[in-house]
């Protein structure tokens, strides 16, 4: 007699068709008596064999979506590893419920309609937690009456597929967000969570390199723990600065499989050890001129090194997060560009009477007062003339530093354009002439020498003031106010400051 199990192994012959088959297959597995000769025997094991080879996941299920037969690569894929454990297995005894549940609803539903699928893609979670896709046909299985009494299926495994068109999707998603102008940070958070969603136990980080390129701040790193983010943030680059700041030091990658052995992480041993990093490798973001930009890591909490994957989507990583940073940097120059002169650095007119405009709309909410000087530096046609326009710009510059040093962050001054200048002081302190001392000490060190070429100049200035509310409650009328006293300091003999109301 022969073995029943071996009798459960479908065969394709060209004479019979494999839905036939199967079906007898089924009826022996459920016991029936069917005489089967030996070559028939035979020729099924030489078709389990072939099936065996196969790299799609073929397999037949009873009614009750009982596993009648699996070929290798279907058992290889399931928590036994052999295909011969699946038999009277289903799928509840092998995935999580969520996953059977959803497979089994939709194979009682092609063998209560007949109708089968094909081209179903199906998302599938092993039980080692890897998820699978899988394009799958299931077919209603029936026997020699026409009734059905299982299903065929038959799977192929498209993750890898299915991976690269996730990733060409989000990868032309970015770009697409860099080209609508969406800013940095939204894009490398995003660039972050694609390479995330396509690794397993991995956390990605992007750090940024401050415009001295001496230390790298935090960017985006939405699952390493906020605490070492904090820890890392403004750490200056180095020789042995961990994966990060080495990395951005070499201006190359640095792969560190073990950062409890590794000499770059010595200083950084114990946090790494804190958060339960066991590997970190970092890939420098360079721009189109070689400058380091920032860097890209991944971390895991197992020593090993990157898999080739990994090494792949870092590439890719590095590129697109290059193209973001260096357009944010590019457009934060354009906008630079537009609203301050280019020769002294200071904020030109059209930022001007954007800022002025705010600056009174808040004085007026608050109550507050501001004070604005409008100044003229006198006689420089006479510096441009004698020394030439050249050493007019480095005096212009130099008193632009000058002005710079003298004024808070909350004061604002400007290039109006040529040789005059104007500062708006916020909230200034009338009572005690605070305003009015500050501005003297201003005329003072513009009055100071300026050295160029071994040739000591000095340019002294007229100033004008005037005084929100009292002068004016618009930016053009306490200019303008600003501008008449500052005309009726030149008037009385220059290098001197007049108020709205007389001398000061």
């Amino acid at each position: 007699m022969v073995n029943p199990v071996m009798q459960v192994m479908p065969a394709m012959p060209s004479r019979e068709p494999l839905e036939e088959l199967c079906s007898r297959l089924l009826r022996i597995s459920t016991g029936e008596n069917i005489d089967v000769d030996m070559a028939r025997v035979t020729f099924e094991l030489e078709t389990k064999i072939l099936l065996d080879q196969l790299p799609d996941f073929i397999y037949v299920k009873d009614r009750r979506g009982r596993f009648v037969f699996a070929n290798a690569a279907a058992g290889h894929n399931s928590k036994f590893r052999d295909a011969a454990d699946l038999i009277g297995k289903t799928d509840f005894d092998i995935l999580d419920g969520e996953t059977a549940g959803r497979l089994f609803l939709v194979e009682q539903e092609v063998m209560s309609t007949g109708v089968a699928v094909n081209g179903l893609e199906e998302r599938i979670r092993l039980p080692d937690g890897r998820i699978l896709w899988l394009m799958t046909s299931k077919t209603p299985l029936r026997d020699s009456l026409g009734f059905i009494v299982g299903l065929i299926g038959i799977s192929r495994d498209i993750t890898e597929r299915k991976r690269q068109d996730d990733l060409r999707h989000g990868h032309a998603r970015l770009l697409e967000m860099i080209a609508r102008g969406q800013p940095a940070t939204a894009v490398l958070d995003a660039l972050v969570a694609l390479v995330e969603a396509e690794l397993s136990d991995i956390m990605a980080s992007v750090l940024l390199m401050d415009e001295a390129g001496e230390r790298l701040h935090s960017a985006s790193s939405p699952k390493l723990p906020q605490a070492y983010v904090k820890l890392i943030d403004g750490f200056e680059i180095g020789p042995k600065r961990g994966s990060c700041g080495t990395a951005a030091w070499r201006r190359s990658p640095v792969i560190v499989k073990d950062v409890t052995e590794d000499p770059l992480w010595e200083d950084f041993r114990e946090l790494a050890i804190m958060f339960g990093f066991r590997s970190c490798w970092s890939t420098p973001i360079l721009g189109p001129d070689g400058r380091v930009l920032g860097t890209f890591a991944l971390y895991s909490a197992h020593v090993r090194e990157p898999t080739t994957l990994e090494m792949e989507l870092t590439a890719m990583a590095t590129d697109i997060a290059g193209i973001a940073i260096e357009r944010a940097h590019t457009e934060a120059r354009i906008q630079h560009m537009a609203h301050h002169d280019p020769l002294t650095g200071l904020p030109n007119r059209a930022l001007f009477w954007t800022q002025f405009s705010r600056t009174l709309h808040e004085a007026h909410r608050e109550a507050r007062k501001v004070t604005i000087a409008y100044i003229d530096l006198d006689n420089f046609k006479g510096i441009n003339d004698t020394l030439g326009h050249a050493a007019g710009d480095e005096v212009l510059r130099a008193l632009s530093a000058r002005i710079t040093n003298c004024i808070r962050a909350s004061d604002l001054a400007v290039r109006l354009g040529g040789d005059e200048f104007a500062v708006v002081f916020s909230n200034p302190d009338h009572r005690e002439m605070g305003v009015i001392r500050r501005l003297q000490e201003l005329r003072a060190a513009i009055a100071r020498p300026v050295v160029i070429d071994e040739t000591s100049v000095v340019a002294t200035c007229s100033m004008g003031i005037a005084f929100f509310p009292q002068d004016g409650d618009t930016p053009e009328a306490l200019l303008a106010r600003a501008d008449c006293a500052m005309y009726e300091a030149k008037a009385m003999g220059r290098d001197r400051l007049r108020t709205t109301a007389g001398d000061a």
